[in-house]
């Protein structure tokens, strides 16, 4: 019999809904997880890790955010690769690989708004 580990998910609360600047990131250090804030013009806010997985800084807060096509995007400040909002997965890598030991995609974090807070789920071990 083979036993399968399951995961468990916290939800965590990061800040308030109006601290959100919409078109602008914002960086929040949850536990050891480093996560980029984005709220959007239309009231959604999504979360993707800070980490740029071409540079390696934590600077995916201060990137740009724009679509394409139907898709919220986010530039990196440092090489300008675009990330889609929605799944983490990276639209542009730029020619360029990314540094070793990491994926092209950056991680997602479910959000939830109640209350006028923003929280956003971690799988337990993140």
């Amino acid at each position: 019999m083979t036993s399968v580990a399951s995961s468990q998910t916290t939800v965590v609360d990061v800040c308030a809904y109006d601290r959100l600047t919409p078109d602008l990131g914002a960086a929040a250090l949850v536990g050891d997880v480093q996560v980029a804030l984005f709220r959007l013009p239309d009231g959604s806010v999504h979360a993707l890790g800070n980490v740029c997985p071409f540079s390696g800084a934590a600077v995916m807060s201060r990137g740009i955010t724009g679509t394409r096509g139907e898709v919220p995007t986010v530039a990196s400040p440092v090489y300008k690769q675009v990330f889609s909002l929605l799944d983490g997965r990276c639209l542009d890598p730029m020619g360029m690989e990314p540094r070793p030991g990491r994926g092209q995609d950056l991680p997602v974090y479910p959000v939830r708004v109640n209350d006028g807070r923003v929280a956003i789920e971690l799988v337990d071990g993140e």
